[in-house]
């Protein structure tokens, strides 16, 4: 693959430097940081033959059939004595099948096909490794590049079951264009129905993708997708990094799912897991060679001391090659269009972001409390994500505001795309848990909706997953608490508590979608208010799955005031569809007038004006504009406005 980062010429910080003074003392890290990223490249690629060649390792490691149906089976294991394949088509003989050791700690099997001329193992075959340890131990294993793992009701484990099927899934539809407002629905396919129960990939694309084409999102963000042994752990202990989870259905059935929503032009995300992984040792990587250090640091280095998980070695030939196919993989077999990087901060820093508040001094974002090694593994990713697939979608999860994480890496950054404003969301939280009404510092909430880097796009959100989790609320829980559970019928007279409830909803979203960033985040059912926490099945529950669900059934009874709220979510997507705000530049605030409790900005050819005062009302209320007119009053949202 040709590649520019050759370029001497590179990296162009003109447009960094002139857009953000600060950056400027540090000029010399990110040239060196970028040198550093180069090399690297210019060394897999002269090692590897093709960059591409390299990033698609999962078409040569693992179990890969010929087109004879002979078989070839491909492991790194490093600190093996030796390693075996077992299973049923050997009716689970430890021995009967080694591995020959080759270099570089790589282990390879042959098995010729059948007689029949059938592959020698078979679709849907139970498989484990056995590696034997230097000390002598056996130790039954999954393979890293396992395609599909699942697990009986009564079993501990998750099985390593070979799939391939004799007709493999054809897609039907191309992926749609890539969005220039970007309005993504977050959501998780095993609590998307109102049943208790864990929900199928096919339930998802029968029910939930048609609300999300009609609430107009045209963007889905999917969550525990990858493997996870501990349903509770929200899909961020991933056991099986190739593995599309078994417990909602099929690969297949994730691949229809995909198709489908492409089909209706709608993008999907995959919530990617590269900062950590299940410290599982029989169903999961850890530990996968006898060896504390073979994906991971050893040591204390290689355990995240907050999450009990194990912590990957960047500087890895073999892990940046696992990582970076993993990202191949997803997308060339199940045509994702992009990644939402789970943790980037816990990969950025040393510290993890363990203990540290992050102030904005540039000091905290350069220096040896950086994991260079991390730094540039995902400069790599971004690299082979928008070189090969132009179109594609990353997004940071990062807290720490790291300057350069959304600009190019010619342009000295890390190349992603979007990066998500985490504080919005706490902002809203603090002000409902903290303050009156009435004293709602107005400045304070602007400037944390505006407060992002130039030049770097933001998606914005006024609550997603974390705000639905046990242990907190959702914004329509903290407005209106237990009553929702009392007076949420139009057939009742309206509380106060409720209608004060709704509006503010509504208001709260409207400014964070129309102020806050370059795109819009919105977890599932929270466009509706769903009235209650989320909480995964666990002891302390009972295995309970009653709050493990999403009552989508509320929006269908009509006399419900759940459906105003949808019906308002849906109209402010359509809306800013048909004018395009998200993809604009930041929007210029004219009036913040703290008495009135009144917002003005212009965005798009848009004047937003919003009253946010609990008493006041006004007419012929002046404000600012920067061109003089008429501006009509559009009546996009005003069916919604009121109950």
């Amino acid at each position: 693959m040709s590649d520019s980062s050759t370029d001497e010429s590179l990296p162009d910080l003109s447009a960094f430097l002139q857009t953000d003074s600060y950056i400027r003392h540090y000029e010399g890290e990110l040239r060196r940081r970028y040198k550093r990223f180069a090399e690297r490249l210019a060394q897999l690629e002269e090692a590897e033959g093709a960059f591409d060649y390299f990033t698609l390792s999962y078409r040569s490691f693992g179990i890969q059939r010929r087109s004879d149906n002979g078989l070839v089976l491909r492991e790194w294991a490093p600190g093996a004595e030796a390693v075996f394949l077992t299973g049923d088509f050997n009716s689970w003989e430890k021995q009967s099948h080694p591995f020959t050791q080759k270099e570089y700690g790589k282990w390879e099997l042959y098995l010729s096909p059948k007689v029949d001329k059938s592959p020698a193992i078979k679709h849907l075959t139970k498989l484990k490794l056995v590696v034997l340890t230097k000390t002598g131990e056996y130790l039954f294993r999954i393979s890293p590049w396992a395609k599909y793992v699942t697990k009986t009701l009564d079993a501990i484990t998750y099985d390593w079951t070979h799939w391939d099927p004799p007709q493999p899934y054809q897609f039907q539809h191309p992926r749609p264009p890539r969005p220039s407002s970007l309005r993504i629905y977050e959501a998780h396919v095993g609590i998307s129905s109102p049943e208790e129960k864990i929900a199928s990939y096919r339930n998802f694309t029968r029910d939930v993708l048609p609300r999300i084409k009609d609430l107009g999102y045209n963007c889905v963000q999917l969550m525990a997708i990858m493997e996870h042994a501990y349903y509770a752990s929200f899909g961020y202990q991933v056991t099986n990094f190739f593995a599309a989870s078994s417990r909602f259905g099929t690969p297949d059935d994730l691949k229809h799912l995909v198709d489908t929503a492409h089909s209706m032009g709608i993008t999907v995300l995959l919530d990617m897991v590269h900062s950590h992984a299940s410290s599982n040792t029989e169903d999961g990587l850890n530990y996968f060679d006898g060896t504390d250090s073979c994906f991971f640091h050893g040591g204390s280095r290689g355990n995240h001391s907050l999450w009990g998980s194990r912590l990957f070695n960047y500087s890895s030939w073999e892990v940046v090659r696992f990582l970076l196919s993993n990202l191949r993989w997803w997308m060339e077999e199940y045509h994702f269009d992009g990644f939402r990087f789970d943790a980037v901060t816990s990969m950025l820093y040393h510290h993890h972001g363990i203990g540290t508040s992050f102030s904005g001094n540039y000091s905290e974002y350069f220096g040896i409390h950086v994991d260079e090694d991390a730094l540039v593994y995902l400069m790599l990713a971004n690299h082979i994500l928008h070189k090969l697939y132009p179109q594609c979608i990353t997004v940071a999860e990062d807290v720490s505001g790291m300057p350069g994480l959304c600009r190019s890496i010619e342009e000295g950054g890390l190349g992603f795309d979007y990066r998500l404003t985490m504080a919005v969301p706490d902002k809203w939280i603090q002000v409902l848990k903290e303050v009156r009404d009435e004293d709602w510092d107005l400045k304070n909430i602007v400037q944390t909706l505006t407060n992002r880097r130039r030049g770097e796009a933001s998606i914005t959100y006024a609550e997603s997953h974390d705000q639905a989790l046990v242990g907190d609320k959702s914004l329509a829980f903290w407005l209106m608490d237990k009553e929702m559970y009392t007076n949420m019928s139009a057939l009742t007279a309206m509380t106060p508590v409720i209608d004060r409830g709704i509006q503010l909803h509504k208001l709260i979203r409207l400014l964070t979608h129309s102020l806050g960033g370059e795109g819009y985040l919105n977890f599932m059912g929270n466009e509706f208010g769903h009235p209650e926490w989320l909480d995964f099945p666990r002891k302390g529950n009972n295995e309970s799955y009653h709050y493990a669900r999403r009552q989508f059934n509320l929006v269908d009874i009509e006399h419900l005031r759940y459906r105003q709220l949808y019906a308002f979510d849906r109209d402010m997507n359509l809306t800013e569809d048909k004018y395009g705000w998200l993809a604009a530049g930041q929007a210029a605030v004219t009036t913040l007038n703290q008495a009135d409790k009144v917002i003005v900005f212009e965005r798009s050819n848009l004047l937003f004006i919003f009253n946010f005062h609990p008493c006041n009302s006004y007419i012929d209320y002046r404000v600012a504009v920067e061109h003089a007119g008429k501006y009509p009053f559009t009546r996009d949202l005003q069916k919604t406005s009121t109950l």
